[in-house]
């Protein structure tokens, strides 16, 4: 059960790319050229597919977007570039038949293909009016089918948190089995029709969510011997350190359990800049294949859909697991701004000099160093400390921790021995748990030169794959080759935000940027984070366009959207408040909506 293996699917043909478990885990990025300037699209496409992207997709708003992207199309070819094209589409059922003529291949959305745009009312149906909503989903995508069919063209089925229907929405809830049912629904048609050439995604900007959706997805597929390739990303993931660390959680965390088989990660910047990093995780995520056997197995009564978390015993100065703690292998003196770690780890303690400790940042300059860090070869259960650490690499036996049981105040420092960090140390936290051993358990995981982008991918897939996974009450970040131990302490915290475990800054949700999008992206970004940064208690969105935005900024606090050129609209939660402002007016409008509901506090 912690053995990385791909996920068995079938082989979707992509232009001359084809997809799935037989083949490498494909990248992706999307252009945010507008489609209608078809030689700014030629030369974004250009850089996507140079960086090292295996297929590029394209806003296609009508039926002159769809038609344009056959053109964009012919001169990729004509310049020697056959990446495959995505045309993606959005509440425009012509659009994507025109599309499916002169492309590779066509997203639709299940939440808006058919269904009327949503305008999140309660909608009540009997079993028969429902059945009929389904009976005008077959008959809509059998005409498309064919088309597709016809000229060898691929579907992507792309589900969005926050994008679902008010059919949907009526019936289940925006959940991540109302995300499921929005694309079975639409997947049984296509098995019907006996058209195979379909790939599925499940995004969401809240990461615990698009893991919940994407394994509850392969449940039900597996239920009803389905085996089509996944397509992975979360969306709106946002910008630099945020972006990168809150796609290899989430993304990291579904392929270390061997699914996806094509991924992008989205960021609030120039496309191209998305392929490196979606690439650094696919080739970190295959190099455990074929690592040493993990044995173990779930613990009783654990469910892997839905893992509760398992909290730690609490012990005097660490919350056992209510609040996830940090320690960092610094100074304290190195670290600046509010995101300060719980523990330091001294090599240089009060009591000797040879000796190891974890001390409470309160107390790194004050009292004694008297919480040592233990092995097994050198533990006192005599020792008086208020915390007693315990480091044990993961391959340990539990049978060699069961004088655990009757400890007190020991937290159990848990590091990885095999290639395979996520899995190893869930083996042993599973079996702790069947132990009936209930102290702590404090993730450490150590990389050594590494650059920092390298660092958010490995450490978020790793630590991201457990958390997530409902284990660690804890983490231990160490980078020893890495200069500025500032960023890897703000990396840990950011790994448990992006695992909705911790919350210590503003989340920003913003959208990778497309062709529908109303303003300077980036630019928006970095003055909607200077002027609201400091409101560690919210969430903000900053999206391009209505057409998603406010259903895909759905559990953020605020919005900030563009409604226009030039134009903006205001959200609290899904409504929207003010329409159409200037954006030279937008970001103090923002901050006085923010006041007005009690949210504002001065930096």
């Amino acid at each position: 059960m912690f053995n990385y293996h791909r996920r068995n699917t079938v082989t979707v043909n992509i232009g001359d790319t084809p997809l799935g478990s037989d083949f490498p885990v494909r990248v992706q990025s999307m252009t945010n050229t507008s489609t209608n300037d078809i030689e700014g699209s030629v030369e974004q496409c250009l850089r996507i597919a140079n960086a090292g992207a295996h297929y590029v997709r394209l806003t296609t708003q009508g039926i002159k977007e769809a038609e344009n992207l056959g053109l964009i199309r012919t001169e990729l070819r004509n310049r020697g570039c056959m990446v495959p094209l995505v045309a993606d589409i959005h509440f425009n059922p012509r659009a994507a038949m025109v599309a499916a003529q002169v492309t590779d291949k066509v997203r639709i959305n299940p939440g808006n293909f058919v269904d009327p745009a949503r305008q999140f009312k309660s909608l009540t149906y009997t079993d028969k009016e429902y059945q009929a909503e389904l009976q005008r989903i077959h008959d809509s995508l059998v005409p498309f089918i064919d088309l597709c069919r016809e000229h060898s063209t691929a579907v992507r089925l792309g589900v969005n948190h926050g994008s679902l229907s008010d059919r949907i929405m009526s019936r289940y809830g925006n959940t991540a089995p109302g995300m499921v049912e929005s694309v079975m629904e639409y997947l049984r048609v296509f098995v019907e029709q006996k058209f195979m050439d379909v790939v599925i995604s499940m995004k969401a900007s809240n990461v615990v969510v698009m893991v919940e959706a994407v394994r509850r997805l392969v449940a039900a597929m597996d239920a009803e011997d389905m085996h089509f390739p996944l397509h992975l990303g979360v969306t709106e993931a946002g910008f630099g350190e945020d972006g990168r660390i809150k796609s290899a959680v989430g993304i990291g965390a579904l392929m270390s359990q061997g699914l996806g088989d094509t991924i992008r990660v989205s960021l609030s910047e120039d496309p191209e800049l998305e392929v490196p990093v979606a690439n650094k995780l696919v080739d970190y995520i295959a190099s455990r294949e074929n690592h040493s056997h993990i044995s173990g197995c779930y613990s009783k009564g654990y469910n892997p859909l839905m893992p509760e978390r398992r909290v730690g015993t609490a012990i005097t100065g660490l919350v056992g697991g209510k609040k996830p703690i940090v320690i960092a292998s610094c100074l304290p003196e190195e670290i600046t701004g509010t995101r300060r770690p719980d523990f330091f780890f001294s090599t240089n303690g009060a009591l000797n000099e040879s000796d190891n400790f974890i001390v409470p940042a309160d107390k790194y300059h004050g009292e004694a160093n008297t919480s040592p860090l233990f092995s097994l070869d050198n533990w006192d259960s005599t020792t008086k400390a208020p915390i007693k650490w315990l480091n044990v690499p993961a391959s340990t036996p539990v049978e060699q921790l069961i004088f655990l049981k009757e400890c007190i105040n020991v937290a159990l420092i848990v590091s990885p021995d095999n290639v395979n960090i996520s899995g190893c140390q869930q083996s042993l936290i599973h079996a702790l748990v069947d132990a009936d051993i209930n102290c702590p358990v404090i993730l450490h995981n150590t990389y050594l030169d590494i650059d920092s982008e390298w660092l958010q991918v490995k450490a978020g897939a790793d630590l991201g794959a457990v958390l997530l996974n409902g284990l660690g009450d804890g983490t231990w970040l160490e980078a020893p080759d890495y200069e500025n131990q500032n960023e890897v302490v703000g990396y840990a915290f950011a790994i448990l935000q992006a695992a909705r475990l911790r919350t210590t800054k503003t989340e920003f949700i913003s959208c990778p940027s497309c062709g529908r999008t109303m303003f300077d992206l980036q630019t928006t970004v970095h003055r909607v984070q200077e002027a609201t940064s400091h409101l560690t208690h919210l969430k903000i969105g900053v999206m391009g366009c209505v057409v998603n935005g406010p259903g895909e900024m759905a559990d953020a606090d605020y919005g900030y959207v563009g409604a226009a050129v030039g134009k903006i609209s205001l959200y609290k939660g899904k409504e929207c408040i003010e329409k159409n402002i200037p954006e030279a007016e937008a970001i103090p409008r923002l901050i006085a909506l923010i006041k007005q509901n009690g949210d504002w506090v001065e930096p």
